[in-house]
């Protein structure tokens, strides 16, 4: 775990969104780096376009790897490393899946053979391309590829939990072979952590890959219900980080808050930078934080269509490169912590994450998470968590079957357990 924990932006470029890869401009792209070191950042995550990157199973384009190679030495000119993620996907509500997966030529992309041999051998040809830059952090799976899988999502390719466990250990083993010893993972939206029956598990996000990716959403009805300013709000990627902890092995595995964001209009414009401040305040009162990543570096340009309104004012910095109150915010934060040491006091009391009700014994219990709903905003342990938060005790999460185990609890400095009853 580092002294000082990593801040950094989920990089939007200002000139063409992701569409950029269509028409790569270096130049355009070092100004934008140039903005997002001006905040004080020491890394970036990178999104190339899966159909532009990989148009056909058997033709992964020279040119687009050249370009994403060509991104990262720019942003190492900048003190800026890079995480890339490969199988975008889905973004900001656009998915973007090649041709050779859709229509005519549809195929599930978790258990396909022929669809993830491509996917193994495109995340592994990205790996290696960057594999001897020391600025490369190592690749991410892709962007919450996991909302492929089942509802909402429109036509989804439903796959089991034991599934999306074999697709995600090769895929990540892809990863490795490509770029041996990096910082490889996998990353999921909160469907993994507050939706029973989703395929995609806490399971899996907290045991495979080299750390836990969390994205943190305050749209998902937590703002909707505790306000702007409410505890549970600004507390929200605090939550998800001791959520996350409580179902992995390793006590100390890291956690990487890869995605925040301030969205309008639950995070009012007025209110970007206190929320921004607060967010980022008590995630780092959590143990064992890799870092945080924002989301995202640039506003969306006005000139671009059909995106969900909150997604055009998201950014750090305008879509002209102008830093907005929240990019002051994250600057002032950066700068304060130069000089401090990450240590924060363990969590000494922990909230229990029952989850293996009556109704779902059967399921499998903790496992496949059958009950995790308890978990989302408005159900029992989020509730329960966001009161304890309130009146000052700073909980952590521990698994109903971890309760009573005194080694597990003596590993995270758990001295005291409470259930959701008695809060």
């Amino acid at each position: 775990m580092p002294r000082r924990p990593r801040f950094g932006a989920n990089y939007t470029p200002s000139q063409g969104w992701f569409h950029h890869w269509l028409d790569f401009d270096l130049d355009a792209v070092r100004a934008d780096l140039d903005s997002i070191a001006g905040l004080g950042l020491d890394h970036i995550r990178v999104f190339p376009l899966w159909p532009v990157f990989q148009p056909n199973r058997t033709l992964i384009r020279p040119r687009a790897v050249e370009q994403l190679v060509q991104l990262a030495d720019a942003a190492a000119e900048r003190g800026l490393d890079v995480n890339v993620d490969g199988l975008q996907g889905h973004l900001s509500s656009f998915d973007f899946l090649p041709a050779w997966t859709q229509t005519w030529h549809r195929r599930n992309i978790f258990t396909d053979p022929d669809v993830v041999a491509g996917q193994t051998v495109y995340l592994r040809t990205l790996a290696a391309a960057l594999a001897d830059r020391p600025n490369f952090i190592g690749m991410t799976v892709g962007n919450e590829i996991n909302q492929f899988s089942g509802p909402p999502h429109p036509d989804p390719d439903r796959i089991t939990p034991a599934q999306a466990a074999g697709w995600l250990e090769r895929v990540l083993a892809a990863c490795e072979e490509g770029a041996p010893g990096r910082l490889h993972l996998h990353a999921a939206y909160d469907a993994a952590w507050y939706l029973d029956g989703h395929p995609f598990t806490p399971g899996h996000a907290a045991t495979l890959g080299g750390v836990t990716a969390v994205h943190s959403w305050v749209f998902n009805g937590t703002a909707q219900r505790h306000g702007r300013t409410g505890t549970a709000t600004e507390h929200h990627a605090a939550y998800l980080i001791e959520l996350a902890k409580a179902w992995a092995p390793d006590p100390h595995r890291p956690v990487w808050l890869q995605e925040v964001g301030a969205p309008a209009p639950v995070i009012p414009a007025e209110h970007a930078a206190a929320f921004t401040e607060a967010t980022v305040a008590n995630a780092l009162d959590c143990q064992d934080v890799w870092g945080v990543t924002w989301w995202c570096s640039h506003d969306v340009s006005r000139s671009l269509a059909d995106f969900p309104e909150l997604e055009y004012s998201l950014g750090l910095l305008t879509n002209d490169r102008r830093v907005k109150p929240a990019g002051e915010s994250i600057r002032r934060i950066v700068g304060e912590w130069r000089n401090r040491r990450y240590e924060p006091a363990p969590r000494t009391t922990a909230l229990v994450v029952d989850i293996a009700d009556i109704e779902h014994e059967a399921q499998g219990g903790g496992g496949t998470a059958p009950g995790r709903s308890v978990c989302a905003p408005g159900g029992a342990f989020f509730e329960a968590f966001a009161k304890l938060t309130e009146a000052g005790v700073r909980p952590a999460a521990v698994l109903a079957e971890h309760a009573g185990d005194g080694a597990h609890l003596a590993a995270r400095s758990i001295t005291e357990v409470v259930r959701t009853q008695d809060v």
